[in-house]
């Protein structure tokens, strides 16, 4: 039997070694095909990093020689159309293809550095190793570099020139991708900072009550403080107090029409609880008033119930407050345009739920217990009850300006 047990494990082995060597053969038939497929569709740059992560992982093997030879073949005829592009570039009048002079010099030179690693690259078959003219590319980045810096910097200058919001921001992405390849170019911080400035949408922002209940001013600070509004929004800046040497392109009002705060209620409902619960014990006897016995000799018992009640008093304690308005966002200038009104109205409720009783606690469920643990609050002011509802009509608020197109 032990040996039958031992044959199957070996056969079982054999089996997992076998499958495990197809998957592998199959697996590099797979990667060399997806290889020569990129290869054929012109896309060398996917051919070369799917060849190089192969032999990433062991350049020596047998079964990656493939590899090796189709990473020389993508290698050069990447290089090839490179400098085929590079000689039609020169040609071409377009300022704008400097930038694909400069990104063209950056790709060869990369192309080189993601390959040098895995030098030298040996082909069996050939006894030789595989060719890649590699050159040095700095002298082409730095003057293709310099001449593309130079564009970017001047068709900012002119964007900047225009004064309009669509222009500065041009302005602010092309000096954002020149610090990027050529940090520190020039004064080119000082030109992101008048970029930005002059791409930005200022708001004032109002706020407005224009009913007969005051409004908290902790309330009213706290709705035009946008810091804590935490709205990403590059592009867009709200200001409470209105600056002089600022253009402001947008007003915002908040409008406040109505503030409501109910009276203090009170209710409370008295319920009688009656339930038949479990009270001791009493022993059996027969007619004439002898306990009965078992077997062993015990007194035969049985449950003694009886009925229990209570007063238990449910008590209810509510408050509400109520704001409506609106949100007016008016374009500024000769008509002022009214752009866009929209309804605000937010609710804040207090509640509070708690019990009272008299008589016996063995008529209370689980529910009724909880009540009874709770006790009776405070209620809140009329203030903080705005002041509530103003935190509920913050959340808002910030909803509809992060959806706000300024």
């Amino acid at each position: 039997m032990k040996q039958i047990l031992q044959k199957v494990a070996k056969f079982s082995l054999l089996k997992i070694v076998i499958i495990l060597v197809v998957l592998s053969v199959l697996n590099a038939c797979n990667s060399t095909k997806r290889v020569q497929k990129a290869i054929l569709s012109g896309n060398y740059e996917k051919a070369i990093h799917l060849s190089a992560k192969k032999l990433r992982k062991n350049k020596t093997s047998k079964k990656q020689q493939k590899h090796i030879l189709l990473l020389e073949e993508s290698f050069a005829k990447a290089v090839e159309t490179d400098f085929r592009n590079l000689e039609r570039f020169k040609k071409d009048t377009n300022p704008a293809i400097i930038e694909q002079i400069f990104n063209t010099y950056v790709a060869l030179d990369a192309r080189q550095e993601l390959i040098r690693p895995l030098l030298p690259l040996h082909i069996a078959n050939s006894n030789r190793d595989a060719v890649f003219e590699f050159e040095n590319y700095t002298e082409q980045i730095n003057n293709s570099k310099a001449t593309f810096s130079n564009f970017l910097y001047k068709n900012a200058q002119q964007q900047l020139l225009k004064n309009t919001i669509k222009s500065a921001r041009n302005a602010y992405a092309d000096l954002k991708y020149l610090n990027k390849i050529n940090p520190n170019y020039k004064d080119v911080i000082n030109l992101l900072d008048e970029a930005h400035y002059k791409g930005t949408n200022f708001v004032w922002v109002q706020l407005e009550n224009q009913t007969n209940q005051v409004l908290p001013k902790k309330l009213e600070d706290d709705l035009l403080n946008f810091n804590t509004y935490d709205l990403d929004k590059f592009w867009t800046v709200f200001h409470k107090d209105k600056k002089t040497k600022t253009n402001y392109k947008y007003k915002l009002q908040m409008l406040f029409h109505r503030i409501d705060v109910s009276p203090e209620k009170i209710q409370e409902k008295h319920i009688i609880l009656e339930k038949e619960v479990k009270d001791g014990f009493e022993y059996r006897t027969d007619n004439n008033g002898n306990i009965l016995r078992d077997s062993l000799g015990n007194g035969i018992k049985f449950d003694k119930f009886i009925i229990v009640n209570s007063d238990f008093y449910e008590i209810h304690q509510e408050k509400a407050s109520h704001i409506e308005g609106e949100l007016v966002l008016s374009k500024l200038g000769t008509d002022n345009r009214i752009i866009e009104t929209i309804p605000l109205e937010s609710e804040f409720v207090f509640v509070n739920d708690f019990a009272e009783m008299s008589g016996d606690k063995r008529t209370l469920d689980n529910y009724h217990l909880d009540l009874l643990r709770n006790r009776e609050i405070p209620f809140p002011s009329d203030e903080q009850m705005i002041f509530d509802t103003g935190e509920d009509l913050k959340e808002k608020l910030k909803s509809i300006i992060d959806d706000l197109e300024i």
